[in-house]
């Protein structure tokens, strides 16, 4: 009779990465942050709880708001057709964190509408948008603040320790005041806040300099790759 296969019940910071489909540098983050459960060897080295790599992945679900199609680039609206490489750039990037499934709903609506076509990634708490702000690095983040478990202000701040993050433009939709808000320990000055019933016209105008911004960094790093 052969041995029985047992399977770990813990995994190494690499390992967590490959199953969440985020970087290494990020699996080590979560776990600093309390989002992993892990321990460190006598030598020094980080094992992961296999356990709460599986509670973490059940909770994100397949995203809710489907990629719009057909797909236009980041340059379309501003590069004739057939004007090389640059008309060939990739799609805004949209991650929505909102508890409300029918806000999720509204977002679709209306997202769906945006010139630029984005493509646009939909979770329904701020544990999951953490773990999509790792696999796809969003151009956009928009977010509620008030959520059950982790909220909103917990995931900024989480995502202000992230290297990969720094580079999406964040914007919180929410009911809060500002006093409210500062009360709970503020936001970064980057952030924008905005109030809610959703402004869908200001957020369009946001998108639409976030699209300029990405395409600029776009083109810049493609030369550079020339």
């Amino acid at each position: 009779m052969g041995t029985p296969l047992i399977e770990k019940s813990f995994c190494t910071t690499r390992e967590a990465a490959a199953l969440l489909g985020v970087s290494v540098g990020t699996v080590q983050l979560w776990v600093e942050s309390g989002l992993l459960q892990a321990w460190k060897t006598a030598g020094g080295h980080r094992r992961v709880l296999r356990d709460s790599v599986d509670s973490l992945l059940r909770k994100v679900p397949a995203p809710s708001i489907p990629a719009q199609a057909p797909a236009q680039s980041l340059t379309a609206s501003a590069s004739p057709a057939g004007a090389g490489s640059q008309g060939k750039s990739r799609r805004l990037t949209v991650l929505v964190v909102e508890d409300d499934i029918h806000l999720l709903r509204l977002y679709e609506v209306h997202l769906a509408k945006w010139p630029m076509a984005p493509e646009v990634i939909a979770v329904n708490s701020a544990v999951a948008g953490l773990v999509m702000m790792g696999r796809c690095n969003p151009d956009l983040l928009i977010t509620d603040l008030h959520m059950p478990g982790m909220d909103g202000f917990e995931m900024i701040r989480v995502l202000a320790r992230l290297p990969e993050a720094a580079s999406t433009n964040i914007v919180v939709v929410t009911g809060l005041d500002a006093e409210d808000i500062q009360s709970r320990g503020g936001l970064p000055a980057d952030v924008a806040v905005l109030p809610k019933p959703i402004p869908f016209d200001k957020l369009l105008n946001i998108a639409q300099a976030t699209a300029e911004l990405a395409r600029y960094r776009w083109d810049a790093t493609t030369a550079a790759a020339a």
